[in-house]
């Protein structure tokens, strides 16, 4: 089994649903006692969405790319951003590393293309939504035509996500919130749902859903065991 090196901590919420869905994909391929094998780098994301918010990508590609590095040669033999904003300096952390990086994105595209959605909506923070290092890469490398919501709805979807769910909190009402952006989309001919951002899983499953929910935590993870395993 191979060992995957995990950037976690953004937010812990979504870190711990990682370090589960981990080990349970292990274990339902080996049985018995089997578990992933785990090296985890956590930041403290207190620093992390202050340096968002401050526009200091620069130096949160510097702390991304050094983590990467510890990881490899902690013994990683892949490493994985768990999170999807952090996936827009994806590029300089792979080029700081002699390691695969796992791509959400590439695992996110792959699976849209097994269904017959190529219009979906994008669900995340502003930052994902509004850039193209993930709905940029998903026209150019698997020709899904993302859309996103208003900026109304972008601006209060990001709010739900870093003052509820990064902090383990999931409100009826912004559920509601977050299913009527979701209705207005699939107005304009979305086809799916991405849930772009690793904490909105938390919120909405396929089961509630009659057109196809892209997970992209559970996507990523899946993604990850494959290569653990193969």
């Amino acid at each position: 089994m191979k060992t995957l090196g995990l950037l976690g901590g953004m937010s812990s919420e979504s870190t711990a649903i990682y370090y589960r869905l981990l080990n349970e994909g292990v274990n339902a391929r080996l049985g018995r006692l089997a578990a992933a094998k785990l090296i985890l780098w956590s930041f403290d994301f207190s620093d992390i969405a202050a340096r968002q918010t401050a526009g200091d990508w620069d130096g949160l590609t510097r702390m991304l790319a050094d983590a990467a590095g510890a990881l490899e040669r902690a013994g990683a033999d892949a490493v994985m951003i768990c999170a999807n904003t952090m996936h827009k300096m994806a590029d300089e952390v792979q080029a700081a590393i002699g390691v695969p990086l796992l791509h959400i994105a590439d695992a996110t595209g792959e699976a849209i293309l097994a269904t017959p959605s190529r219009r979906p909506a994008l669900l995340a923070t502003r930052y994902t939504m509004e850039q193209d290092f993930i709905k940029g890469r998903l026209l150019d490398r698997f020709g899904v035509d993302a859309i996103i919501p208003n900026e109304r709805d972008r601006i209060e979807l990001h709010r739900i996500i870093y003052e509820e769910l990064c902090l383990g909190v999931v409100k009826p009402a912004s559920k509601a919130i977050f299913l009527g952006m979701i209705a207005e989309l699939r107005g304009q001919g979305a086809d799916g749902v991405i849930l772009g951002c690793t904490e909105l899983g938390m919120i909405l499953t396929q089961d509630e859903m009659d057109i196809p929910v892209f997970d992209t935590a559970l996507i990523h993870v899946g993604a990850a065991v494959d290569f653990a395993l193969q």
